[in-house]
């Protein structure tokens, strides 16, 4: 049975773009950067002609792992969601309860989590400390530093 995989409707398009811009405008650069490489002489001792042997193994490898991923999402749109329980696609405010620091993270699927923008992987630990939880509700991560502890302040569905 084909696993799905968990991903938003944002984090889906991302994912279609970069499969787009690796087939139709990267493939096709790498290959002419590999002809112009050729075009130099003796290939052993080529060092344009290596590194773009290089970039077309990184980018068809890429590919692939777009395909695969792309055909397995489950999409998911936060926006039609609703309810007080977090769960996947969720945006979540929380406050740490040490520093009383305010946070806010949205549940996204492992390949579009991004920590600086606030999207957290669904098999992040605070993520799974989250899941099913809900307004008033505290939790405890481990965390590399050390235990943290959270409120939920709101469930938010965006």
């Amino acid at each position: 049975m084909v696993e799905k995989v968990p991903m938003t409707k944002i984090g889906a398009a991302k994912l279609s773009e970069e499969l787009r811009w690796r087939q139709q405008e990267e493939r096709p650069r790498i290959i002419q950067a590999i002809a112009e490489a050729r075009a130099h002489g003796d290939l052993s001792e080529n060092a344009e002609y290596h590194a773009a042997k290089e970039a077309q193994s990184y980018n068809e490898g890429r590919i692939g792992e777009l395909e695969d991923v792309t055909t397995r999402a489950e999409i998911f749109d936060p926006a039609k969601m609703s309810g007080d329980k977090v769960r996947f696609g969720a945006t979540v405010k929380l406050v740490d309860e040490d520093t009383e620091e305010e946070k806010i993270y949205q549940i996204v699927g492992d390949l579009e989590a991004d920590v600086k923008e606030g999207r957290i992987s669904i098999s992040s630990p605070i993520s799974r400390a989250l899941i099913g939880k809900e307004v008033g509700d505290s939790i405890e991560v481990n965390a590399p530093g050390g235990a943290r502890a959270y409120e939920i302040l709101e469930v938010l569905w965006r």
